[in-house]
């Protein structure tokens, strides 16, 4: 079989019930990377394979949620669906979830189900699912969500789809000066006002954080060293987790009083150390030269 027939991971389509957690995925995809198009007419999927295989725009992943919303879906996505395997197999994910819990779902949102009779709720669930039974069988892979928080489920995906791939986490480690305010972005803030200050010392005073010698003057602390210790023992014990959890996002800030010195060398601690553990890792010195 040709790596074109083969089921392509760059390629999803996401369908489903109604209720059951398809803006919730399809925006899990989003923040791994993919490109995320919702209630495409099945008509122009066709199209759009053919415009992202040309690579006119550096679009590398799609994630397309299509579904009972559009008039023509379940006419016109068998027939879209043969017209594409030529060029490329989507996965196709499906999402479904138990009667009671749409029925929740529904209720906890005042939002209206999506096919317009005057059949009660659960009536309008068990159209539906009649209605995608031939769009089921066509799936590579059926979630029920019933039982799923949205952290646990966004967790499910990340092991399914990411796990034997390098994780996307982008860390932003930030120093800051408490003065001039804390970074609205934070996720962790770390604070160094108790570390040993090198602004009271004259031939240290003007430099920054960046210096040899002021790294010198911090990092050989016992303080110091003691609480990068402790830092570090919790990023080993965090990471992973934040991982697990599907986070794509992690800023780390490290503040002292003006953002010029101690801050600054235990944040570059924190980026060498995510660093050398192949983490996707940046450094921003906010207040350096303020």
């Amino acid at each position: 079989m040709s790596s074109a027939k083969q089921k392509n991971d760059n390629f999803l389509i996401l369908t489903g019930l109604s209720g059951s957690g398809k803006t919730v995925v399809s925006h899990f995809f989003e923040d791994m990377g993919y490109y995320r198009i919702d209630n495409l007419p099945a008509k122009l999927i066709p199209y759009l394979v053919d415009f992202w295989k040309t690579r006119e725009v550096e679009i590398q992943k799609i994630v397309l949620v299509v579904d009972i919303r559009e008039a023509g879906f379940l006419k016109d996505f068998p027939q879209a669906l043969e017209k594409i395997k030529e060029v490329v197999t989507p996965k196709i994910i499906f999402l479904e979830a138990r009667d009671e819990i749409l029925i929740k779902r529904y209720s906890e949102s005042r939002r209206p189900h999506p096919l317009k009779t005057k059949r009660s709720m659960l009536e309008k669930i068990a159209l539906e699912r009649e209605r995608l039974a031939q769009i089921r069988e066509m799936a590579d892979e059926i979630i029920d969500t019933s039982d799923y928080t949205v952290a646990e489920l966004r967790k499910k995906l990340t092991e399914r789809y990411f796990r034997r791939r390098k994780h996307r986490l982008q860390v932003l480690v930030v120093s800051f000066g408490y003065k001039f305010g804390l970074p609205l972005e934070s996720d962790l803030v770390l604070d160094t006002r108790f570390l040993p200050n090198p602004f009271y010392l004259e031939n240290l005073k003007e430099l920054t954080g960046r210096s040899q010698k002021v790294r010198g003057f911090v990092l050989e602390s016992t303080e110091t060293k003691e609480y990068l210790k402790k830092i570090f023992q919790m990023l080993e014990f965090l990471m992973p987790r934040f991982i697990s959890e599907g986070k794509s996002n992690l800023t780390i800030s490290i503040g002292c009083t003006g953002g010029k010195h101690r801050s600054v060398v235990v944040a570059t601690e924190i980026y060498r150390w995510l660093k050398s553990r192949k983490f996707n890792v940046r450094i921003f010195h906010r207040d350096i030269y303020k």
